[in-house]
């Protein structure tokens, strides 16, 4: 075992204790515990817990790998991943957790009808499905590198400890898992990041001092045969730019996993406060993400600039082991670098390795390479915790209980709730083994699912009295339906070839488009059919007011007081 895997491999059974720990001493045997830690969470540990269960692997392994190759144009995950939290702050988040319900299809339940209810819970599990895909492949990434495992054995192996604390804890354990996972990650993240920073230009700021290496950068990466770092719309066209954007901010509002987060506070005005303090921890790793994708680009161009093949460094042959680092036919001298294996380059990089081999690659002492490996599983094993959970409460509240067994106990729905984390889990170690894109993009398919599906009807559903059931379930369907075809179609998935985008719209982005047809057809149909009851009318008017005293909703829901 090398140095850098005994370092790797200590931090990792260090970490992974505590947070097995922490999930064994907060398990739950009741629902409120399981789904929504009894609604007792501190406002700045839920803000923690909200940017762990956020900072998934897309956003620590993935998305300054992303903008490495992206350059400019990869600050479409920024701002749509970030602005995203805006619209959830001001549009979504108080008004649910008055609603004071466990899961986002028993809003839509309570507002629309049961039937809406059930495509909300199906939607709820493909979402969070798709999502989870990405982090199974981001744990398989770490171990298969630092613990000399193949991708099919550290997917395997990282999904075992996922549903291991994740079942055994509910929403309570996984919220104080995630509050020692963001402690553990956004350390990982920044200690190296500051390293390199130093090392580079001689200041220990990061999201400062790397604008002095941009020049160079653009310099070298136009020499190796990429376009320039700082040059607009090189690798996407404007259109989709604007389009994954806003798909990423709106998917962001309306996605299952971060929602139910905020029914976890005491009070409305605390979920408001954890949508602040969720911001700040995320902005934390969010404003780092450049100058980490920055620098490790240009030591990455530098190391392997005219090297001959058997000359370069370490770290490419630990990381091409792994085969996420290849060859072009007949390369004797490095000449070209990219992230496309279809591109002819010279060398083909994986984006999803550029953080874990960062320290690596600047020579950093091993310790630091095995905390950065620790933080790596710390973001894809808080996310996909959250993920799972989505999965058991949709499958158990709004499936088994409410359509397949109405006098189920809380035992009962407990076990059939953990039984749909194991199924998840099972399906998504294949699709973690074989995924259809980079971890960051998987993740950013989920989001345009959200965009399409959960944002318009929720949006609707508090500020529009006459949208009603039909008119959900019909948008809703539309959306989702016409969203995933185009993913499907664009895709190599389900064993089909992958066409071209249509007018230059990508999978990532197709999301806003599913959302515009989801508001259009949810509100003609709506026009087109009867007005929901009144109760219904003063039920919205009730949510509709979040900072209000406490009141009680005609269909029997006690909004609680700011």
């Amino acid at each position: 075992m090398s140095q850098i895997q005994g370092w790797t491999l200590g931090f990792i059974i260090v970490t992974f204790a505590l947070y097995l720990g922490i999930a064994w001493r907060s398990r739950v045997k009741e629902t409120t515990g399981f789904y929504v830690a009894g609604q007792g969470i501190p406002t700045v540990a839920n803000g923690a817990a909200v940017a762990a269960d956020w900072m998934s692997a897309a956003s620590f392994i993935s998305m300054a790998g992303l903008i490495a190759f992206l350059g400019s144009d990869g600050s479409i995950y920024l701002m749509g991943w970030t602005g995203g939290y805006v619209l959830l702050a001001l549009l979504i988040a108080p008004y649910l957790r008055k609603w004071g319900k466990f899961t986002v299809p028993e809003f839509v339940g309570d507002r629309y009808s049961e039937t809406v209810r059930t495509i909300a819970a199906v939607a709820a599990i493909i979402i969070s499905f798709t999502y989870v895909v990405g982090q199974m492949r981001g744990g398989g990434i770490v171990f298969s590198r630092f613990l000399g495992l193949d991708i099919t054995g550290g997917v395997i192996v990282a999904a075992l400890i996922i549903f291991a604390y994740a079942v055994l804890g509910g929403m309570k354990g996984i919220t104080w898992t995630q509050v020692s996972q963001y402690t553990v990650l956004i350390i990982a993240y920044l200690i190296p990041a500051i390293a390199v920073a130093q090392q580079a230009t001689g200041i220990p700021i990061p999201q400062i001092s790397f604008g002095q290496i941009l020049d160079e950068l653009n310099a070298m990466s136009v020499q190796m045969g990429l376009s320039q770092f700082t040059e607009a719309f090189s690798a996407r066209p404007q259109i989709d730019v604007f389009l994954v954007t806003m798909s990423l901010m709106i998917g962001t509002a309306g996605l299952p996993h971060v929602i139910i987060r905020f029914y976890t506070t005491k009070t409305v005005r605390g979920a408001r406060y954890s949508a602040f303090w969720a911001l700040f921890f995320i902005a934390l790793l969010y404003t780092t993400a450049p100058a980490v994708g920055a620098f490790t680009k240009l030591n990455v161009l530098e190391a392997v600039n005219g090297v001959a093949v058997d000359a370069l460094p370490a770290w490419v042959d630990n990381w091409a082991a792994t085969g996420l680092i290849t060859f072009g036919e007949n390369v004797t001298t490095i000449g070209s670098v990219s992230n496309n294996p279809a591109s002819g380059a010279d060398l083909i990089v994986n984006n999803d390795i550029l953080v874990l081999a960062s320290p690596e690659i600047a020579g950093l002492p091993a310790p630091i390479v095995g905390l950065v490996a620790a933080g790596g599983m710390a973001a894809a094993m808080s996310t996909a915790a959250g993920l799972l959970l989505v999965i058991s409460s949709s499958f158990s509240h709004d499936l088994y209980f409410r359509r397949v067994k109405r006098d189920s106990t809380d035992k009962q729905r407990l076990l059939a709730g953990r039984i749909a984390m194991g199924l998840a889990v099972l399906i998504s170690v294949y699709a973690g083994i074989n995924p259809p894109a980079f971890v960051a993009q998987v993740v950013a398919f989920a989001f345009g699912l959200a965009a399409a599906s959960f944002f318009p009807i929720i949006v609707l559903g508090i500020f529009w009295k006459r949208c009603n059931a039909t008119g959900a379930a019909a948008g809703m369907v539309s959306g989702m339906v016409f969203t995933a075809a185009y993913m499907i179609y664009t895709l190599e998935v389900f064993g089909t070839s992958a066409h071209a985008h249509i007018f230059d719209i990508s999978p990532e982005a197709i999301g806003t488009i599913g959302a515009i047809v989801n508001f259009i057809v949810t509100i003609v149909v709506s026009k087109m059919t009867a007005p929901p009851p009144e109760e219904i009318s003063e039920m919205v008017e009730n949510i509709r007011y979040p900072a209000a005293t406490r009141r009680t909703v005609t269909a029997g829901t006690t909004g609680d007081a700011a």
